[in-house]
């Protein structure tokens, strides 16, 4: 099953806040055992932010079944206690700055001498390396540096702030990745390694379209054709005041739309620009203001041309497609989750109360009991 097919990894998480989490919360949901190390105050998303029941919502989102062990990093003995932990797992990831866990004894080099096929990932704004390495940074950060957020602009050129941490998003799917390549590197060969995910690099990689359009044109928002340049694949306003995205981008689906829409004359204007000047946009804009959000929703059930509504996030768990699949619901805390892995079963595990594990930790990893 997709739920067991990291079952026997174990992997202790070092992380805090949202892309170490929420990478950490992705193998888990694929069946890794995760280990939560946490300070006496516990991961900062705890107390940052909005709260429920006096936890910060944030770590709910991105920390459910992991298990929490909570201690003190700089107290005597608990350092022992985590190599004990880190002997008998199969990944350590962490997402301090540079240098922290070193101070603290558990850089890599430190865990590899006690566990030589350790896989050992570690999560940064700029690498481990270079002259950014040792700052501080955020997701809007590693946006503006990458040039991903110069790709969000108003009709006035200004950047739009997102109100979603697409990065750190990004930075996650390639920590897991990153982790998954490097364990199965490990099951070929018998060896570990370190491996530093740096989310301003990982932004960056997607810019190859851009770069080489850049070079060879001079203009900076890449593929005309995805950009919203054009009629066929744009955005468009309706009646109400709500938006559908239009998508189609082949002939095939330009003349199912304009089929379905009566309009057999717009087809030749498949990939015309998207400009007050040109009628049939002009045309198109009508037509869109002429219906309903929910009549346009119909419509695009309906034909296959490539058209969706844009969706508020409280509409999620009610539309159909994530109905049918059950992608968002409500756990047995009646908390609305999202799976990390649609083909996965319906899971009620909660993210753990600080230090929940503790005497279960210690009693299977060390034959200790709680002092």
């Amino acid at each position: 099953m997709l739920d067991n097919m990291l079952e026997g990894i174990r992997i202790v998480d070092f992380t805090n806040y949202l892309p170490g989490p929420f990478a950490t919360q992705r193998l888990a949901a694929l069946g890794a055992e995760v280990i939560k190390i946490e300070s006496v105050a516990g991961d900062p998303a705890r107390n940052t932010g909005l709260k429920r029941n006096g936890t910060g919502v944030v770590y709910l989102a991105n920390n459910r079944e992991k298990k929490s062990f909570s201690i003190d990093l700089k107290t005597d003995g608990s350092h022992e206690i985590i190599m004990g932990i880190i002997e008998q797992s199969a990944v350590v990831l962490e997402s301090f700055r540079p240098g922290v866990m070193r101070k603290l004894g558990l850089d890599y080099e430190a865990v590899q001498k006690r566990n030589p096929q350790i896989v050992y990932g570690s999560i940064t704004g700029y690498g481990s390396s270079g002259g950014l390495s040792r700052f501080g940074s955020h997701d809007l950060n590693y946006m503006a540096l990458s040039g991903v957020l110069a790709q969000l602009k108003d009709d006035s050129g200004k950047p739009i702030h997102p109100s979603i941490t697409i990065a750190d998003y990004f930075g996650s799917f390639a920590t897991c990745e990153r982790i998954l390549a490097a364990l199965i590197k490990k099951e070929r060969t018998g060896i570990g390694g370190y491996h530093c995910i740096s989310i301003t690099d990982v932004m960056t990689s997607m810019m190859g379209n851009h770069l080489m359009i850049q070079e060879e044109t001079g203009r900076e928002n890449g593929i005309t054709e995805l950009n919203g340049e054009i009629i066929s694949y744009a955005i468009y306003e309706t009646k109400d005041g709500r938006f559908m995205s239009l998508g189609a981008l082949e002939p095939k689906f330009w003349q199912e739309f304009c089929h379905a829409m009566n309009r057999p004359e717009w087809l030749a204007a498949h990939v015309s620009p998207k400009e007050e000047s040109n009628l049939v946009y002009q045309e198109v804009k009508k037509l869109f203001r002429s219906r309903t959000f929910q009549e346009w929703i119909r419509v695009s059930q309906e034909v296959d041309c490539c058209l969706a509504p844009v969706l508020e996030v409280g509409e999620l768990a009610t539309y159909p497609y994530f109905q049918e699949k059950e992608t968002v619901y409500r756990n047995e805390a009646v908390q609305l989750v999202v799976k990390m892995h649609v083909e996965s079963e319906k899971r009620d595990a909660q993210s753990p109360e600080k230090g929940e594990h503790n005497k279960a930790v210690l009693r299977e990893f060390l034959g200790l009991i709680e002092e």
